[in-house]
């Protein structure tokens, strides 16, 4: 299979255009018409990853999060972002990312189902559709039941595989309404209180925006930025072996990209 032929399948099921205006998704990195056997899939393409994609023989790797999100002026073995891009071209390793584009059209809906989220509704809206769908960042909810906040926090850590999560907020109040964001879920703040949700199931929120929220009586459960967005692996894992059984496909099994000391 060519490479363009299978960018070109997914970008049917997954858009380029779903994706937020800042992003930078799709081929990063190789040709359309180079042959595809070997498939690698990471959440990023760290040295680490491109090492396990060119030690296996992969000839893509596809990833979560765009190896360059800004403007690069030179790709030289001096640059961090260059020396990544070389050493994938020199071994004939494409690079592929589905970024917010996989977040408006199949993230919001695997968390939300992992969760047991029922009522669901989008969170923020980002394209409105001619046959009258709506796509958009992050989910509104309820709850299977209503339980505390503590209570929530260890669903999310069963439903995710996760050890720990921060939460900010009384871990006793009562939640039920709920708002999920996979990844960075900041900006999305103004809609959560629009939402009247009880409790945000998100990450990378910093300490002021915490503590802000939690004044307000919404309860935040941060997962990390890792810590929803790893599910993008086993899906795409799933979704390539079944539509294309030809191809050999193989995930980076990683886990939190730092630990506590």
């Amino acid at each position: 299979m060519k490479c363009g032929e299978l960018t070109d399948f997914l970008e049917k099921e997954i858009p380029l255009r779903a994706a937020e205006s800042w992003d930078n998704p799709g081929l990063q990195v190789g040709r359309r018409d180079a042959c595809v056997r070997r498939v690698y899939l990471a959440l990023d393409a760290t040295r680490q990853v491109i090492d396990h994609s060119i030690a296996w023989g992969a000839d893509l790797l596809i990833t979560h999060h765009p190896l360059m999100m800004e403007g690069i002026r030179k790709v030289n073995a001096d640059d961090f972002h260059g020396e990544k891009i070389l050493k994938m071209a020199e071994h004939h390793l494409a690079h592929y990312a589905m970024h917010t584009n996989y977040d408006v059209c199949r993230m919001g809906e695997i968390c939300s189902r992992r969760l047991q989220l029922q009522e669901t509704e989008i969170l923020e809206v980002t394209e409105e559709r001619a046959d009258g769908v709506s796509r958009g960042i992050g989910t509104a909810g309820f709850l299977p039941r209503r339980m505390t906040a503590e209570e929530c926090c260890a669903q999310v850590k069963r439903a995710f595989g996760l050890g720990q999560v921060r939460i900010f907020g009384d871990p006793r109040k009562e939640v039920f309404r709920a708002a999920l964001c996979p990844g960075s879920g900041k900006s999305l703040l103004p809609r959560v209180f629009e939402k009247q949700a009880d409790v945000y199931i998100t990450g990378d929120i910093g300490h002021h925006d915490g503590i802000d929220a939690a004044d307000q009586g919404l309860c935040i459960i941060d997962a990390g930025h890792y810590g929803l967005e790893h599910v993008f692996v086993e899906d795409m894992e799933s979704y390539l072996r079944e539509t294309f059984p030809e191809l050999e496909v193989k995930a980076e099994r990683g886990d939190w990209p730092f630990a506590f000391a």
